[in-house]
């Protein structure tokens, strides 16, 4: 029989978890199985999570089919319906090794996440087919913003102890990895319900300090506002940490974003780029926005716009507005389908105008490249390279950029 087939849909904790998964699996000796890890971050990934599902079925009829992510702790009945699912399993279920065991299982089981009240650390040695590793430091979101379903896919945000993240990290330098990526669904709320209430801050100078082998440190999408002093000293001031900040802005606009019931004020998001910039010349930000928000004008929707500039953002993740069930902005009065369809496609071509500039300023320069595969990877800045001759996976090589194509850079080996 064949191993168990993971699919991952969604963000970097899905595929840290999928390791997990797979890693129980292992143990269990289970296989043949197909498991859908899903994301329910908008109605789009759901649907495309149903469809993987039935492609499945239908190519492998007599596969068990397991469905388990954020889509299947938020609506359970809806796959629990699906013909082709054999079984759901709900966010904590997934990462019991209880779960893959052979055995009479319940074929819905997915219990209360917001009961869960703390993180349990599971350690993996690898990450398959990939060069740059994640590992989980947070879980979970106290926040509410009205457009978000996450929190109830994911529970309240709950922390990895300091202690634990500094050994998973150690254990993926040892097996190889020359990144690591920190990860969680708030990642600036980490080690608030921890003695002493750490800031990320602290573990991000912990992991530097503690594992000296790590040559590169980088951080997934952070709430500016809520970036203690620590962290802006570390992201300035440690090479190893790389010049590359993903913002959770969403909107560009003050009254949206009051809607949105964020934190922050436009003002504040162009400050933090502003001051970080200044700390340290060079950065580069990217940044989640949000397309047709309910009750965007046109001239909202110019401020989002706007902020592309004003913040100088180099890459764009484009949502175009979608109603989740049970959230407040679904209850409020929605726009125009094609109206958002269109903000969005606006809002992608800014962000390849503002790409483009970015990676016409890396012609001539010379840049430490992680190579993912025997021909690309990418640089400090994220920005991907693609090279002619054949490469090392998972090797870190001082590269000379030599141009560039639409959507990446050329490089060589530099003398």
């Amino acid at each position: 029989m064949a191993d168990t087939t993971f699919v991952t849909f969604g963000c970097r904790l899905n595929t840290y978890e999928t390791e997990v998964m797979r890693k129980h699996a292992e143990t269990a000796g289970k296989t043949g199985a197909i498991v859908f890890n899903t994301c329910a971050v908008t109605a789009e990934a759901t649907r495309q999570a149903r469809q993987a599902i039935r492609r499945a079925h239908a190519e492998n009829p007599d596969a068990e089919i397991i469905v388990t992510g954020c889509a299947a702790q938020t609506e359970p009945e809806m796959f629990a319906r699906m013909p082709e699912v054999s079984r759901v399993l709900g966010n904590e279920e997934k990462l019991k090794a209880e779960s893959w065991q052979d055995g009479p299982v319940p074929r819905v089981a997915v219990s209360d996440i917001m009961t869960v009240k703390a993180a349990k650390p599971h350690l993996i040695d690898g990450l398959k087919e990939r060069t740059r590793a994640f590992v989980q430091v947070q879980n979970g979101c106290d926040h509410r913003c009205t457009f978000c379903i996450i929190p109830f896919g994911r529970g309240n945000s709950r922390s990895l102890a300091p202690a634990d993240v500094v050994e998973q990290v150690r254990r993926l330098v040892a097996s190889g990895y020359s990144e690591v990526v920190l990860t969680g669904v708030d990642l600036t709320s980490w080690g608030a319900d921890l003695d002493g209430a750490p800031k990320l801050g602290a573990l991000a100078a912990r992991i530097l300090r503690d594992v000296r082998d790590l040559k590169r440190l980088r951080l997934s999408s952070i709430d500016s506002i809520e970036a203690d002093p620590e962290l802006l000293d570390v992201i300035a001031g440690e090479e190893r940490v790389m010049p590359h900040i993903h913002l959770s802005l969403q909107s560009g606009d003050n009254m949206i974003l009051k809607r949105m019931k964020r934190r922050h004020t436009r003002e504040d998001s162009i400050a933090f780029c502003a001051d970080l910039r200044a700390r340290r010349p060079g950065i580069v930000f990217g940044a989640d926005l949000i397309a047709g928000f309910p009750t965007e004008t046109d001239a909202m929707f110019e401020n989002s716009l706007g902020i592309t500039d004003e913040c100088g953002l180099t890459y764009l993740h484009v949502f175009p507005f979608s109603p989740r069930p049970g959230t407040p902005a679904a209850r409020m009065p929605q726009l125009d389908k094609a109206l958002i369809k269109d903000r969005a496609a606006r809002l992608r071509e800014r962000g390849e105008h503002r790409l483009d500039r970015f990676l016409s300023s890396e012609v001539g320069a010379t840049r430490q490249v992680l190579i993912e595969t025997e021909g690309s990877g990418r640089t400090e800045h994220f920005a991907p390279v693609r090279f002619a001759t054949r490469m090392v996976p998972g090797a870190i090589v001082n590269a000379q950029v030599t141009g560039r194509a639409a959507s990446h850079l050329e490089a060589r080996l530099a003398a």
